[in-house]
């Protein structure tokens, strides 16, 4: 497994033991969760923990906005009524595709159904296809985003 997924996994992890404790804090961009202790409790490598840590930092500095727009693109379904490993792996797909633009756009995506169908139920991963899918094609962010990549490419810029 590459190190990028295993941090992502670590990421939900985190994720979802704070939105289940409700220990997350969203407003002030601090981590969730007691981090001494989770990484103590797993033989993570630097890289893993830093990449980890900085998805969960990212996603708890801008959850309200994430939020939003996972709750525009999930037809008929309001977030505290998502199962929270979905929940939680959109955020984290929805943040590396609005703030992390280094990572392409397919990475993020399949990234997050694998995890989707690790972690969660029989239909987490089309779920988590589905509304990615539609932020992909409709939310403008995500639509600017690509057109950028797509005029430095054109420019050879990437």
């Amino acid at each position: 497994m590459g190190l990028r997924r295993k941090g992502r996994e670590y990421a939900l992890q985190l994720l979802f033991g704070s939105d289940l404790s409700g220990t997350a804090q969203p407003t002030t961009g601090r981590p969730v969760g007691d981090l001494p202790a989770f990484w103590a409790q797993r033989r993570a490598a630097p890289e893993v923990q830093s990449f980890a840590e900085s998805l969960v930092r990212g996603v708890a500095a801008h959850e309200d906005d994430i939020d939003a727009v996972i709750s525009r693109h999930a037809k008929n379904w309001v977030m505290a009524r998502m199962a929270a490993v979905d929940r939680n792996v959109l955020r984290v797909a929805v943040y590396e595709l609005l703030y992390a633009p280094e990572i392409p756009e397919r990475v993020v995506l399949n990234e997050a159904i694998d995890i989707a169908k690790k972690y969660g139920g029989v239909d987490s991963g089309a779920f988590v296809n589905g509304v990615l899918d539609d932020i992909v094609r409709h939310e403008p962010g995500v639509m600017a985003q690509r057109e950028a990549d797509r005029v430095d490419a054109g420019h050879g810029r990437r």
